[in-house]
This record gives C-alpha cells, structure tokens and sequence, in this order.
C-alpha cells in the first residue's frame, strides 16, 4: 500500500510528492556501505532529482559526525547535515518538516544511492 503526499505551490508551479517505496536502496561511500534499506520514502520535488528518505535505523550514523550546517527550503524546512571525516555534509534530514512533507521526519537523505 502507498500513501502520497502531494504539495504544491500554484504560484511558482512547485511540487514535492512524498510516497512511502518498496525499492532496495543501498548507499556506499568508498566501499564501505553507509546504508541499506527496503524502505524508503521517495520524495520527488520539480526541479530536482528523485531523492530517498532512509529510516534513521537503517543508517550507520556511528559513522556520521553532525555538522554545523543547517539550510531552509521553504517547502520542506530547515535541514541539519551530517559528515564522514572525508566527506563533508554527506547526509541531512529535517528534524521537524512541514506538514506537507511530515513522512520524511526520522529519515535521512543522502546526495548519492544506488537502487540494487
């Protein structure tokens, strides 16, 4: 069963739908595997690239350090970062998004996946 979210902004022509996936997303920095999940949020937001929300259970966050970083996007919120000692904000999630995309909270996106 999947849910959707649609948002979207009749003014710029915006949209973000969020949909609860079924795909196996494996995530993998120089060879080692940062995460592995069957259980992905998928948002698609107009504008950017298919993103993979991954459980906080299915990362390895022993191997992330948080960053000082934070960035706002006025349709999802503010993002805190996370980073590898050879990679810098690698990772982010938003702690507390808006309504609209509420099914990423407790999840964490990454800047590269594969689909396996």
């Amino acid at each position: 069963m999947t849910s959707e979210t649609p948002g979207h902004n009749e003014r710029t022509g915006h949209a973000i739908t969020v949909q609860q996936g079924s795909e196996h997303v494996r995530v993998v920095h120089e060879g080692q595997v940062l995460a592995e999940s069957s259980r992905p949020v998928v948002l698609r937001e107009t504008g950017c690239p298919v993103r993979y929300y991954l459980p906080r259970e299915d990362v390895r966050t022993d191997l992330l350090t948080p960053s000082d970083t934070t960035t706002y996007c006025p349709f999802k919120g503010t993002a805190s970062y996370w980073s590898l000692p050879d990679a810098a904000d690698l990772v982010w999630s938003y702690p507390d998004p808006k309504p609209e995309v509420a099914a990423i909270k407790d999840h964490l996106c990454f800047y590269a996946t594969e689909l396996a």
